[in-house]
């Protein structure tokens, strides 16, 4: 496969697109929301894909660095680099008026926005283009969806992978023949939403030195949160003008202005049942993006499950109805 010649695109620039774009890889400590970047590196580009210009700096994560064997970044290295709220400043000028674009752009995204809520800065992005959906919707004949199929197939030559301004570099070339194809076929890019977290509490570290787990299988690294079971039957699914009521089955989908762990742990306290996956019996979807054809919202809309924003439902947490709780079993006398 070649890349792409920039003179297959004739037709006339799609005056809707983007007018600039910020090309972002974060290193991290792991995937869950106590890890911390490491490295950040940003690659401006034109409202065309050219690139403009490059930045890169390692962030010290004030803990363990995770897993060394994959990005190379010891503690020695970090010691001596600047916190996040130092460079919080300079990552927001490139970041400004761009469109946030990632490879899996939902998790760097999410990192981003942790670090700027720690450090109570707004962090200046409003959407996020994520290379893998865009690829998707061009149909490319990738064997995965990995950062090096993608480079692949567009010729791009990686030199050092897991190495933040490396993967920013081969990303944006990447992304430019990309972004013309999408162009001359006149398609719409897969743009989302992203909404700066609003809230914040960090939650204790445990240290993790010397702790390899598989890193290659999927969230292995995100701790596990096994919540009490609700002790609320569930009552049926939400109706609208009415009130939550205890035992609800929730389901969250997207990015919402509160962390997602504090949202979960506020519908817990309220006596709702946080689900992982949308079923006939999840009482309530919500999610601040309907339209994106996610897993949850597909099938939320193919089982008729009401959705609301994340706006209506934290007002709807306010007052959520009493139920009645299942009598814990008692122990067997046998």
């Amino acid at each position: 496969m070649t890349m792409l010649d920039d003179r297959q695109t004739a037709a006339p620039w799609p005056t809707a697109y983007p007018q600039g774009y910020a090309v972002v890889d974060v290193e991290t400590t792991g995937l869950a929301r106590d890890d911390r970047i490491i490295s950040a590196a940003v690659y401006r580009l034109d409202a065309q894909g050219n690139v403009e210009d490059h930045w890169y700096s390692l962030v010290n994560p004030e803990r363990d660095p995770g897993p060394v064997w994959i990005h190379g970044l010891t503690s020695d290295v970090l010691e001596g680099a600047p916190l996040f709220p130092e460079v919080a400043a300079q990552l927001s000028e490139r970041l400004a008026d761009r469109v946030l674009v990632a490879h899996n752009a939902a998790f760097d995204w999410s990192m981003l926005a942790r670090e700027y809520a720690r450090a109570a800065v707004i962090a200046p992005v409003q959407q996020r283009l994520c290379t893998i959906a865009l690829s998707k919707e061009l149909r490319l004949p990738l064997p995965n969806h990995k950062l090096e199929s993608l480079a692949a197939h567009f010729g791009v030559v990686q030199e050092r992978a897991h190495h933040a301004l490396d993967d920013a570099r081969v990303l944006a070339e990447a992304f430019r023949p990309s972004l013309h194809a999408a162009a001359r076929d006149g398609m719409r890019l897969p743009l989302l939403e992203c909404r700066p977290l609003t809230e914040w509490s960090d939650s204790p570290v445990t240290p993790r030195i010397g702790y390899q787990p598989s890193y290659g299988a999927q969230n292995s690294w995100r701790p596990s949160r096994k919540r009490p079971a609700c002790p609320y039957p569930n009552p049926g699914r939400y109706e609208k003008e009415k009130p939550l009521m205890q035992g609800m089955r929730v389901a969250f989908s997207g990015d919402t202005s509160i962390d997602r762990e504090l949202l979960e742990d506020r519908a817990v306290e309220a006596g709702l049942h946080v689900a992982t996956s949308v079923s006939r019996l999840t009482s309530l979807l919500v999610t601040n993006d309907p339209d994106a054809a996610t897993s949850k919202t597909v099938k939320a809309k193919s089982f008729g499950t009401p959705i609301v924003d994340e706006s209506a439902f934290t007002h709807l947490l306010r007052d959520v109805a009493a139920s009645i709780k299942v009598p814990a079993p008692t122990p067997s006398s046998e």
